[in-house]
């Protein structure tokens, strides 16, 4: 028996411990004799997880753990939760951040207009600054890696004649850091997106009324200054119907064909189905099967064209016509709702249909799903728009303006819709694609729109869902801890991020939050001055994670096992005092 250590029953040990900080559980464990036996004791190291972390008991061990004490000591020493570097090198409002693919560099744009570059080394350190002012631009907004780190897509804010605003996407060599080529994008934050190496979406907006609008979907090359004239540099994907004030915004690729090998599968039941055949990382094997049936969510809705009883587009938009005309319309409709009633009724039968079968079948499929935020109800993006990208549109060749249409194609459908009954303020991928995690705010249970520019007020508390790209359904239940304070009318992105075995997100609340995907808990929170804008995983190094905030800073946080090792690699000053007075003797 260690010294100081007296001889208790393990029941009242263990009772203890549940009083304890988590550091104090893990180093008594470590010091005192009588626990390292008890930690032999799966039962009680069990018992001390559910309770310390307050997790529901229907919830299975990690697929990838060796045993309950492994993963106690994972969820405190592997979360990136210490602050070791404050970078001040911008001096405004820092509003996003990403990595490059190997890790190596990040980009981080701020309203001080410019984007930086930099090096993440032992101690990160800038490598790079472009100042966007000079293209008019007021302030970047969004950056991302294409897909072998040689560009960088940066997308931001451009001020066009009388002050007006749109937005504007600008490709930079990561060779010499200079700029390739400008892309309009409207509205700005559509913020763009790569699709493979060299081409990248961008888009744009036609008003047809006051609150009816078409998106359009632009694919472009990103050497548009230096390609042939023969050669086309951009092409039509997408052309949508927005109505009630909606818009597109925030595109992004999901690659499909990692459906079927997920770093981490979020459904129990699908974990144990697929335990002896899915690979899974090296935190141990599985060494016991547990069943859990969690209780999913209705499957989220499909979007479905007007329904009129079969009459047809024309017939109908006639016969609203003549019913106005003679008064037979009861009561009487608004501007709004008549604007939005011929628009349902025109592009009913000016539409092409979506794609049938679209959940992939083949685990190689090359397959790619465009995702973005849209409504139907409101100007506030509130439902998740979805379409299948086929092979042969990944490229620009071919006619500018896309496959020849039919009159009654003018307009492309969406190929599924999610609605979130709230206002969507992020949305990030699992690092395999399978998963989309979706921040938003809830609108007021039963709620009626009845103006689509006077939205629903809309929760402090944020929610952040979980969504399986491969089911289309809702996963486990949404994630809350972090808070928002601003209204409809001034709400803003907050970026997150989600890497194998976390998800992180920035909030108002003056904090960054980390959660566990697996366990559905949160286990850290992140100090700043100010709103935390944005966050970032190392795509490399989970236990390195980047916030970003209204307070000009970027703090880089890495978990106390990393800090450690890296404390250890870090050359002793004796050693090189002596090194010194050596070389002077030579």
């Amino acid at each position: 028996m260690d010294a100081g250590c007296p001889r208790l029953p393990d029941t009242v040990l263990f009772e203890i411990f549940l009083y304890l900080d988590h550091a104090d559980v893990l180093s008594v464990g470590l010091v005192c004799q009588q626990w390292r036996a008890v930690a032999r004791d799966e039962f009680l190291w069990k018992e001390l997880f559910y309770r310390y972390y307050r997790v529901s008991r229907d919830v299975p061990r990690h697929p990838g753990a060796v045993s309950w004490y492994d993963e106690f000591q994972r969820l405190y020493d592997t979360i990136p939760c210490v602050e070791v570097q404050a970078l001040k090198e911008h001096n405004d409002q820092v509003l996003h951040l990403s990595f490059s693919h190997s890790g190596c560099l990040f980009a981080s744009c701020s309203k001080d207009c410019t984007v930086k570059i930099w090096s993440n080394e032992l101690d990160i350190s800038l490598q790079h600054s472009s100042n966007m002012r000079p293209y008019n631009w007021s302030y970047t907004q969004f950056s991302q890696f294409n897909s072998d780190d040689s560009l960088l897509l940066v997308s931001g804010v451009f001020v066009g004649p009388h002050n007006s605003s749109s937005g504007e996407i600008a490709v930079i060599s990561m060779e010499n850091f200079t700029l390739l080529s400008r892309v309009r994008n409207k509205p700005y934050d559509v913020f763009g997106c790569w699709l493979n190496e060299t081409n990248l979406i961008s888009g744009n907006l036609h008003r047809i009324g006051r609150i009816t609008s078409c998106s359009v979907l632009w694919l472009n090359n990103a050497f548009q200054g230096i390609e042939s004239e023969n050669v086309n540099v951009v092409k039509r994907l997408f052309k949508i119907q927005n109505l009630n004030a909606s818009t597109i915004r925030t595109v992004m690729v999901a690659d499909c064909s990692r459906y079927d090998s997920p770093d981490l599968l979020l459904d129990y039941e699908e974990q144990l189905a697929a335990s002896s055949t899915c690979p899974v990382f090296d935190l141990g094997s599985d060494s016991e099967e547990e069943e859990a049936k969690p209780k999913l969510p209705p499957e989220p809705a499909v979007q479905e064209l007007p329904d009129a009883g079969g009459v047809p587009a024309e017939q109908g938009l006639q016969q609203l016509f003549d019913d106005i005309m003679e008064g037979r319309v009861r009561p009487a409709m608004t501007e709004t709702e008549l604007e939005t009633k011929v628009a349902e009724l025109f592009v009913r039968n000016r539409t092409k249909p979506p794609e049938p079968n679209l959940l992939p079948t083949d685990s190689n499929s090359k397959t790619k799903y465009l995702i973005f935020t849209t409504g139907c109800l409101t100007y506030s993006p509130h439902q998740i728009g979805i379409k299948r990208i086929l092979p042969h549109q990944m490229t620009t060749a071919g006619p500018v303006l896309g496959e020849e249409r039919r009159s009654d194609e003018f307009f492309d459908s969406l190929d599924h819709v999610i609605d979130i009954h709230g206002h969507i303020i992020g949305m990030g991928l699992s690092p395999d694609h399978r998963y989309l995690y979706v921040n938003s705010r809830a609108w007021p249970r039963d709620c009626v729109i009845s103006d689509p520019m006077q939205p629903p007020p809309i929760a402090e508390e944020i929610d952040l869902h979980v969504f399986d790209l491969k089911t289309m359904k809702e996963v486990k239940r949404a994630l809350r801890a972090h808070r928002a304070y601003t209204p409809n009318e001034e709400c803003f992105f907050i970026f997150l991020d989600v890497s194998r075995d976390f998800v992180a997100s920035g909030a108002e609340d003056r904090h960054g939050y980390i959660w566990d995907r697996h366990y559905n808990i949160c286990l850290a929170k992140l100090q700043h001055d100010n709103v935390v804008n944005s966050v970032a995983f190392s795509p490399v190094e989970q236990e390195l994670l980047l916030t970003a905030s209204d307070d000009t800073t970027i703090k880089v946080w890495r978990s106390p096992r990393a800090v450690r090792i890296r404390q250890a690699r870090r050359p002793r000053p004796r050693k090189l005092l002596f090194s010194w007075l050596m070389n002077q003797k030579s």
